[in-house]
């Protein structure tokens, strides 16, 4: 009987990452968070926070995404989404530092958007996107040469979400593309559809393919076979060239992966459950639980839907469980019945990564004079990427 060897299997790089024990230098995330941080079991950490931004006073602006836990959205300064986030840090040039409870991609935004004497602060530097990371520098530099060599880059513009890296962004400054929002996704298609001769142009839509086909096949009224999806893990985004000159949307394979759980299951589950519920959604659900809802619309339509909605109302709504949580408590005392679509948990584990520990040393590390977590643009990357952000300010 032969005695087993130990297997000299080495961890990839992914692998590693994967497992906090590694770092992408070229990738959004980052796992890097030098420092003690408080105990999430400390009891004094509201108050610690409190005296901390007490301390800062003007001198720090506190961004506070939707999706963010209770804890930390306490001591937001303002709320909204990622956009009107970014936006807001633009209008306050006094402070001197802004602090953004949210994702690796916002924060970017925020240090575009903003004068150079302000330092923008992410809690967690390991608070990435998911959908975001799905399309890389390399990646759609490799895409952008599939459509050259297909023949087709010259009629195509891309349109990129706000939920991407400020790499992507660059890239779509540099192409003459323009970026959109979930609520402003259709006036921006229609402008890069107007910069071609009618029926001849095209959108690299990046990096999430259920807004961009929820857009163009729900609101613009084009079908499905005018949409491809381009793999980035495939030679040729696993398209010919014949169906990326037939197509009109090329979208690419991304996702997020919180409102991608909603199924049409969730949808008919609820209608059953529930009798005279009327279902929500993000329009970065899939296309099939997007056409089965009553409502479509961005987190800041959410919200105003369920504003004013009758009292008594019943509503599923599909998106982060900590906003949909929030609201529900917001309007129990109307009488709204407010619940999240499926009945599986699903927060948006890498938004939840700011919590109130690591808000208490980002506060505390600010007030004794150190920044840490601190998020900076290249001038380069910057410059490109306030092109496509000023061309969607420009949107009509």
């Amino acid at each position: 009987m032969t005695t087993a060897q130990p297997l000299d299997v080495q961890p990839t790089p992914l692998a590693l990452l994967l497992l906090g024990r590694g770092s992408d230098p070229r990738s959004e995330r980052g796992v890097e968070c030098p420092g003690d941080l408080p105990a999430p079991s400390d009891p004094d950490l509201v108050a610690r926070a409190r005296a901390a931004k007490e301390r800062l006073g003007d001198r720090v602006f506190v961004l506070g995404h939707h999706y963010q836990r209770d804890e930390v959205i306490q001591f937001a300064d303002v709320t909204g989404d990622s956009f009107k986030l970014a936006r807001d840090a633009a209008a306050r040039p006094e402070a001197e530092y802004i602090v953004f409870c949210g994702v690796h991609f916002m924060a970017e935004s925020a240090d575009i958007l903003t004068s150079d004497s302000q330092q923008v602060v992410l809690p967690d530097l390991a608070a990435g996107c998911s959908m975001a990371d799905m399309a890389s520098a390399e990646q759609v530099a490799e895409c952008w040469d599939v459509l050259t060599e297909a023949g087709v880059a010259d009629q195509v513009v891309p349109v990129s979400y706000m939920n991407s890296s400020a790499d992507i962004k660059a890239f779509t400054g540099r192409h003459g593309g323009t970026i959109c929002t979930s609520s402003n996704a259709q006036r921006a298609l229609e402008w890069a559809f107007g910069r071609s001769a009618p029926g001849a142009g095209k959108v690299l839509f990046l990096p999430d393919q259920h807004l961009g086909r929820n857009t163009a096949v729900r609101d613009m009224g084009m079908s499905l076979d005018d949409c491809v999806v381009y793999n980035p893990h495939k030679p040729g985004g696993g398209l010919t060239a014949e169906q990326l000159r037939a197509a009109r949307m090329i979208l690419w394979r991304g996702h997020c992966s919180v409102h991608g759980r909603f199924s049409l299951d969730s949808v008919d589950e609820v209608r059953a459950r529930i009798p005279g519920v009327q279902v929500l959604v993000h329009p970065e659900c899939t296309h099939e639980v997007v056409a089965a809802a009553d409502h479509v619309g961005s987190t800041e339509r959410i919200i105003s839907i369920l504003e004013d909605a009758p009292a008594g109302s019943k509503w599923a709504v599909g998106t982060e469980l900590n906003l949909v949580r929030r609201l529900a408590n917001r309007f129990a005392d109307q009488g709204k019945e407010i619940v999240f679509l499926d009945r599986t948990v699903c927060f948006c584990s890498t938004m939840n990564r700011i919590d109130l520990p690591h808000l208490v040393w980002a506060l505390e590390s600010l007030a004794d004079g150190k920044v840490v977590g601190r998020i900076r643009v290249d001038a380069e990357t910057e410059h490109f990427a306030k092109l496509a952000l000023e061309r969607m300010l420009a949107l009509p």
